[in-house]
């Protein structure tokens, strides 16, 4: 019987693992990872992860120098990100602890960007660097002439990337070989966005349309400047930054479709989720337009400017200020849902994945927020324009529970209610026996 039992047991430790480890790869597959900076190559700072309710922290990471302006990218359960100590950092998801770290020859303050297990990002060293996402050693460097602040965005095996050398430049992902090259004739503070063949970055003063296969100018627009931001495209319209402008252009001829005025610079890169545009403004607000007409829908004060980009997820917009708080605001009304005080200015932009906010603070340390989510419905992949009406979930996390796991559980209630049956029977066959035995034996005494 104890052989049947064990053999039962075995047998059912296979069906679980066989019936799981699809399960769990679909999971994995199912979290909405980010990247690059903004979620995706339209630069929408939209995903459809969970995000934290409260401002509970899940870990905090010490680098040795500030994290300024840049954004975490988060892919299978790792955080890439720069530091001004001159390192790119891998750190682990769940628990903050270093993976690996690359020094490059001047301070990171481009924002990494992760596809086919290789890190792309940009040095004020000069240099753009593709790194191997699971070791950290380097693939290959490209020198440009000069710092890079721009962060890399990766599309069919091409890199894009602006310099301040005043160049864009389009480079081979595999090898690092330059595809071309683009001269704006001012600084690249800008991170291209890629959408239909089509790169659209800013140059300073001016923004372009760069047609994606040879770089050729296609459309250009006169914004005024200065420009540090980067654009969002979605539904045919591109989302800048210029002076203490917000503006809505035709991605097909950059004319102006709409302009808002704030009340000082907007260094801070648009989001865009569900018809709404979110940005900051160095006149200490964020604020709320509507996507189509440009008109104020709310905004929030906080006690300094706000140069960090805001990111959209699960019915909330979570940003930073140089206040020193990373915020998180009701994406539909502009209240606070909850905020958190670092240690110093937070110019850092924040990203949301499987429930937890990641971002960086001038006090040097990367922080993470929330808790990780065990399992989660799934979403698709990044993808270069989402669509502005689809709905944002605003309900806790739920775990999951497969029919397999049903049908396993079933099954193990079954054989457990037969083991104890059969032994039961047993025991009870032997009971009987003893009686007889007994009987049989006082008979033969008298």
């Amino acid at each position: 019987m104890k052989k049947l039992l064990a053999i039962l047991i075995g047998l059912l430790c296979l069906s679980m693992l066989s019936a799981f480890a699809p399960n769990l790869k679909a999971q994995q597959s199912a979290v909405d990872w980010s990247p690059m900076f903004h979620h995706d190559t339209a630069h929408t700072g939209y995903s459809t992860s969970t995000g934290p309710l409260t401002n509970k922290t899940l870990w905090i990471f010490p680098t040795g120098n500030s994290i300024e302006y840049i954004s975490p990218a988060v892919v299978n359960g790792v955080v890439y990100v720069g530091s001004d100590d001159d390192n790119v950092y891998a750190l682990n998801a769940s628990i903050g602890n270093k993976i690996w770290s690359y020094i490059t020859g001047g301070a990171v303050e481009s924002s990494p960007a992760v596809a086919d297990d290789v890190v792309y990002i940009g040095s004020g060293d000069n240099n753009v660097y593709a790194l191997n996402a699971t070791s950290g050693s380097k693939i290959w460097s490209f020198p440009t002439g000069g710092s890079v602040y721009s962060c890399p965005t990766v599309v069919n095996g091409v890199i894009y990337v602006g310099s301040n050398d005043f160049n864009v430049y389009a480079l081979n992902a595999a090898t690092g070989t330059k595809k071309w090259n683009f001269n704006t004739g001012n600084y690249v503070y800008s991170s291209p966005s890629v959408v239909n063949g089509v790169v659209y970055i800013d140059s300073y003063q001016d923004v372009y349309a760069l047609n994606a296969a040879t770089g050729s100018k296609i459309w250009s627009c006169a914004a005024g400047g200065p420009m540090y931001s980067s654009p969002a495209v979605v539904n045919g319209v591109v989302y800048i930054n210029s002076n203490d402008n917000v503006y809505a252009l035709k991605a097909t001829n950059g004319k102006i479709i709409w302009r808002y005025q704030t009340g000082g610079v907007v260094e801070s890169s648009p989001a865009i989720a569900n018809g709404i545009v979110y940005v900051g403004s160095n006149d200490n607000n964020v604020y709320a337009l509507d996507a189509t007409t440009g008109s104020k829908i709310w905004s929030y004060r906080t006690g300094n400017i706000v140069d960090s980009s805001p990111f959209v997820a699960d019915g909330a917009v979570y940003v930073g200020s140089e206040d020193s708080n990373v915020y998180a605001l009701n994406a539909s009304t502009g209240d606070k849902i909850w905020s958190y005080l670092t240690g110093s200015a937070l110019e850092s932009s924040p990203v949301v994945v499987n429930g937890v906010v990641y971002v960086g603070s001038d006090d040097n340390n990367v922080y993470a927020f929330g808790s990780i989510v065990v399992t989660q419905l799934p979403s698709s992949l990044p993808s270069p324009s989402p669509s502005p009406s689809a709905s944002v979930s605003s309900k806790p996390p739920t775990l999951m529970i497969s029919d397999d796991f049903l049908l396993i559980v079933i099954v193990i209630i079954i054989i457990i209610g037969l083991t104890v049956g059969l032994s039961m029977k047993r025991r009870k066959s032997k009971i009987n026996n003893r009686k007889v035995g007994e009987s049989l034996l006082l008979k033969y005494l008298q």
